[in-house]
């Protein structure tokens, strides 16, 4: 009979150990942006989510009328998840030990971009262009079968004549 209350009192303190619960809750100025962690999006903000490692995260915060914002974010480990004591607030702290972490960003209104700067730069561009010269096509490779490529079909514009046909060399 002792046995079976020392095994039942092993159970209930094994089903009483805590643990920890890592979350994070993002917010915006203004409301509504779309979040992504590390590339996956977790919602639309205010957005609360749990994280498993401490560390760095990487947020993109997307909104529409408002510049794309992207913050490099170090989750820093609290005292009591630095080994051993990471041990001991995990599997014997008779409680659920919660770390919630608030970021709060504010995004930057997009700003207009006056048509004779964005027409100065496009100039600019084709300046830069036309320097580089003429790109010579790339070589068609040719297949160790000795049968020559299929040569995709150009489209002419209306009223130019068809280009003549050029006799296939014969096969070795």
């Amino acid at each position: 009979m002792k046995r079976m209350s020392w095994l039942f009192g092993v159970l209930v303190c094994a089903s009483l150990t805590g643990c920890v619960e890592r979350r994070f809750v993002i917010e915006s100025l203004p409301p509504g942006a779309q979040v992504l962690r590390n590339g996956q999006s977790v919602g639309f903000t205010p957005v609360d989510d749990s994280f498993v490692y401490y560390g760095k995260y990487h947020f993109t915060l997307i909104a529409p009328g408002y510049e794309t914002l992207h913050v490099e974010q170090p989750v820093h480990a609290p005292w009591w998840e630095i080994p051993p004591l990471d041990f001991i607030s995990e599997n014997v702290v008779p409680f659920t030990i919660r770390d919630i972490r608030r970021f709060r960003y504010e995004m930057q209104p997009l700003r207009a971009v006056a048509p004779a700067d964005v027409l100065q730069r496009g100039e600019g561009l084709r300046g830069q262009s036309q320097g580089l010269g003429e790109v010579p096509p790339a070589p068609v490779p040719v297949p160790a079968t000795g049968t020559a490529p299929a040569v995709p079909a150009t489209i002419a514009p209306p009223g130019t004549p068809a280009p003549a046909a050029a006799p296939m060399p014969p096969a070795p």
